[in-house]
């Protein structure tokens, strides 16, 4: 027997970027390399392995003409129907709900400018996370404190031209807010006021206008009080602290990503949250896409449906190739579709041909709805490649 011949690194790397250039992406080779140069590999090893590499990628790879876009709408659409329409469910936390199931899915691909239940997932950096104490200042400095937050109720007093906010003690403790913050808060809030804590009573905070109340504005000037902001970020009007594995996490409901990295206790790398539109307006549209897919298939495997996470990113891909994350339906990726006769065939036909027709568009009939109206064969499999047989040329 012959003795076993190991590759050296320099070899591995050369072997790798001659066999795999062109066949997979630049950041694969180098994980491949990284990841294969910490074992001892002999040639037919490195050789085997590469094979098995390029017979993977080939197999998933998609023929020329395939029909991906139709595979794709089946394969999400099909599964789709045996979703469930409940709205709601506890996310893990019970004061917490969640949208879920069908209603999730349609407002993802709808690409929802706010989604109805926006949950936050705040990690926070390493001094703060193993703390309940800490956890909790967190929280009391994220979650969004109102007036009426802290309020057991409030009276107008026309006679002295004063209303008078009673404050709730619990709520007070609860929220981590003095008397004293209020009142401070209410004085900037309040014109042609004076502000002041009641010697009667230290709940109580009364608030004396220098002209007389008109009963027609009281509503409208009550309603500002109550809805004053004292702390907190605005968009978190909940804070929930979880444990998970060996660190506390907050799951805010309500989402303000860019205020929320700031934060000098949060760990900004590892912030989550569900609202697509605003990871995109913060972070970029790359990570929209990502998230986008992250959530869809969530959706799906929570309802216990396999779809194969390609289908999944081919729909993220075109809701976000244009950089913008784009719903699909008429005012979104239809929209940007140049056949007439595929604008009509999806959504308000009369409208769609009468608009063509005003305007003079031409249908090239290059896509696969419009040659159906017509009776062409659909550019996809062999009707994709047109072949042109001439008799008279000879090679």
């Amino acid at each position: 027997m012959g003795t076993q011949r190991y590759v050296d690194s320099k070899t591995l790397e050369s072997v790798i970027e001659n066999r795999l250039a062109g066949i997979v992406s630049r950041s694969i080779i180098e994980e491949l390399k990284s990841a294969l140069i910490r074992y001892q590999l002999t040639e037919e090893k490195l050789e085997e392995l590469i094979n098995e590499i390029v017979k993977e990628v080939e197999g998933n790879a998609v023929d020329p003409g395939e029909p991906v876009g139709m595979v794709a709408a089946q394969s999400i659409g099909e599964p789709s129907t045996q979703m469930t329409l409940r709205t709601f469910h506890y996310a893990g936390v019970r004061e917490l709900n969640v949208t879920l199931g069908l209603p999730r899915l349609i407002e993802l691909v709808d690409a929802k400018k706010t989604p109805s239940t926006p949950l936050t997932y705040v990690y926070l950096k390493p001094e703060y996370r193993n703390s309940r104490e800490k956890a909790i200042e967190v929280a009391r400095k994220m979650e969004l404190t109102k007036v009426i937050n802290v309020t057991l109720r409030i009276d107008v007093d026309f006679l002295n031209n004063t209303i008078i906010v009673v404050l709730d003690k619990d709520m007070l403790e609860d929220k981590g807010v003095l008397v004293e913050d209020v009142v401070k808060i209410l004085q900037k809030a309040v014109k042609k006021a004076k502000v002041m804590q009641s010697s009667e009573n230290p709940y109580e905070v009364a608030i004396q206008f220098e002209e007389p109340l008109d009963p027609t504005k009281v509503e409208k000037l009550r309603e500002k009080i109550l809805q004053t902001r004292i702390k907190g970020i605005k968009g978190i009007n909940k804070v929930i602290i979880q444990r998970r594995e060996d660190e506390y996490v907050l799951v805010c409901e309500g989402s303000n990503l860019a205020e929320l990295m700031q934060l000098e206790e949060v760990d900004y790398r590892r912030i989550k949250t569900n609202n697509i539109k605003e990871v995109e307006a913060v972070l970029g549209i790359e990570a929209a896409r990502t998230l986008l897919v992250e959530e869809i298939m969530n959706v799906l495997e929570e309802q216990g449906l396999e779809v194969d996470i390609r289908h999944v990113m081919l729909v993220a891909d075109m809701m976000t190739r244009t950089g913008v994350v784009k719903a699909i339906g008429r005012h979104g990726i239809m929209a940007t579709k140049d056949s007439p006769l595929a604008k009509a065939a999806f959504e308000i036909t009369v409208k769609n041909l009468v608009e063509a027709a005003v305007k003079g568009d031409v249908d090239k009939l290059l896509g696969v709805t419009e040659s159906v109206i017509v009776g062409n064969y659909i550019p996809v499999g062999t009707a994709k490649v047109g072949v042109v047989f001439n008799p008279y040329v000879r090679e």
